[in-house]
């Protein structure tokens, strides 16, 4: 099949990394890709997280854009047959809006919904879909109240395919202590992990602890940088924003990753959280609606002493260790980005008869 993605690239957003786990699904499982993403000046994210591939072309800013712009030639000369635009919301839309009927001369199109409500800008609704994806039922209860339902379709969002790797070898290539227990923070939502550091660090009271910190973000490295010249914890500050592959060697070093996400009001998911899965790291995250789809996939916590309880159970693998373990395999499978991209097929194959 002949696809093509509108939407982020190779940046540290959740829906780039939607774009680039089915994309590259749809490429390993055989299909022809073209990807129209944002200029480099004008980008959804932090970080430009990697080099473009050949099938990849900048040719929009964000909506937020002064002037927003948008080149509509590769849109209209590249060949493909099913066109899926995610977030909706950061692209030009009204740029869009002027050549979507040429769009849908030559193919099938689908929105995949990020926003977690209806948006109020009527700038949103001027596309008639042939289908709009939701990642699961919290989205289509309100997006069934604006769009017909019998094009609303549920694909969840995807996980990467598992990708373990030797902790020892990982921790030597990246320079990582190899007799320290190490806690992972990384990214923009650093920021969010920086408060609980003095909790985290109560636990060198009984393991050779070490606390790592990976981003450029700068509220991030503010609040990183202020444990520095304190006692209160191990802690290393990389200035970096890797790709998934150097984010997954830092994974497979370390011995757990801490998310922090607080309820916003709105549908939302943890993007991290699924970027994360497939790498084997065992994950202990704040109960919140980021987080209320992983199940048994991950450890939830609901206070700081839950949040130390629930690093002690991976550092000593105890039962609970154990239970996220099956529970992340069984999530893989279901959710994976081989299987996800397998159901966008499926909707496609619907979509032509």
């Amino acid at each position: 099949m002949k696809i093509a993605i509108m939407g982020g690239w190779n940046t540290d957003s959740g829906a780039s990394y939607h774009s680039e786990m089915i994309g590259r699904a749809f490429i390993e499982q055989g299909h022809q890709l073209k990807v129209f993403t944002f200029y480099e000046d004008s980008f959804h994210g932090t970080s430009i997280t990697g080099e473009n591939e050949d099938y990849v072309t900048r040719c929009m800013t964000t909506s937020n854009a002064k002037p927003p712009r948008l080149n509509p030639v590769p849109f209209l000369t590249e060949e493909y047959d099913y066109f899926i635009v995610e977030d909706l919301g950061m692209l030009p839309k009204d740029l869009l809006g002027k050549i979507f009927h040429r769009i849908r001369k030559k193919a099938k199109t689908i929105n995949v919904v990020h926003d977690g409500a209806l948006a109020e800008d009527p700038s949103f609704y001027q596309f008639d879909w042939d289908a709009i994806v939701s990642f699961d039922s919290r989205y289509i209860n309100f997006l069934k109240k604006a769009y017909d339902k019998d094009k609303i379709h549920m694909i969840p969002y995807p996980a990467h395919n598992m990708q373990t790797g030797d902790k020892k070898a990982a921790r030597e290539k990246l320079g990582l202590p190899q007799d320290k227990k190490i806690v992972l923070t990384f990214g923009p939502a650093s920021q969010m992990v920086a408060p609980l550091i003095p909790a985290i660090s109560s636990l060198k009271n009984d393991y050779p602890l070490h606390i790592l910190g990976i981003t450029n973000h700068d509220r991030s490295l503010k609040l990183l940088k202020a444990f520095k010249p304190s006692s209160i914890a191990d802690i290393e500050i990389r200035v970096d924003a890797p790709d998934i592959n150097k984010l997954y060697e830092y994974l497979q070093a370390v011995d757990v990753l801490v998310v922090n996400k607080p309820n916003v009001g709105r549908v939302v998911l943890s993007s991290t959280i699924f970027q994360c899965l497939g790498s084997g790291c065992p994950i202990v995250a704040l109960a919140s609606d980021f987080t209320v789809m992983f199940g048994d996939a991950i450890i939830s916590f609901t206070s700081t002493k839950e949040l130390v309880s629930g690093i002690k159970s991976v550092f000593d693998k105890d039962k609970r260790y154990e239970v996220i373990n099956k529970g992340r395999e069984k999530f893989i499978k279901e959710n994976s980005a081989t299987a996800v991209a397998g159901k966008f097929i499926e909707l496609f194959k619907k979509l032509t008869g």
